[in-house]
């Protein structure tokens, strides 16, 4: 059997397990929660405007996102 993305045996981060989060250009368009997050126990996906102010904050959880520049991504 073919393993399922999204799994406990996979390394995805916590859906809203912290309260701030560094993303890069690479994470752009930004949405909460990320995908690279399990969804079970999230809410709905919404898009955050950052690139703009370089912070955003979601309007479900709080998480706060801020935007790191770096030439390397």
């Amino acid at each position: 059997m073919a393993a399922k993305v999204g799994t406990v045996e996979d390394n995805l981060i916590p859906a809203n397990s912290q309260h701030r989060y560094k993303v890069g250009h690479r994470d752009l368009p930004l949405s909460c929660p990320m995908p690279d997050m399990y969804l079970w126990n999230s809410h709905p996906k919404v898009f955050l405007p950052i690139e703009d102010t370089g912070e955003a904050k979601c309007p479900y959880c709080g998480a706060q996102y801020s935007l790191e520049e770096s030439e390397t991504e």
